[in-house]
């Protein structure tokens, strides 16, 4: 979804400004698949105007830091340690 930055709020007046010009000269022409794209595009920019305003009123919230947990410390038997492997033992593989 694409945010505005608060500090392009003005522009968005503009554009809105320049879109009512524009559908104001449609409606004189009789353009009326061009009056209804208008007032498509002049719905979602006010729509969007106002949510950016909603999200420059709130404040921001803090996440904070992600932590990783500890993980309990296991000893491990003999059974696991790998086995000394020479000439004259054989030697162990794990599948």
């Amino acid at each position: 979804m694409l945010s505005v930055n608060p500090k392009m709020l003005p522009r968005l007046d503009e554009i809105e400004e320049d879109l009512q010009a524009r559908r104001k000269r449609a409606v004189t022409e009789g353009w009326q698949g061009e009056i209804e794209g208008i007032d498509l595009t002049l719905t979602f920019l006010r729509s969007k105007r106002e949510q950016t305003r909603r999200f420059e009123r709130s404040d921001p919230v803090s996440l904070g830091i992600p932590a990783i947990p500890e993980q309990p410390t296991t000893h491990r038997s003999q059974e696991h340690e790998p086995q000394p492997s020479g000439p004259n033992q054989p030697s162990q593989k794990h599948n």
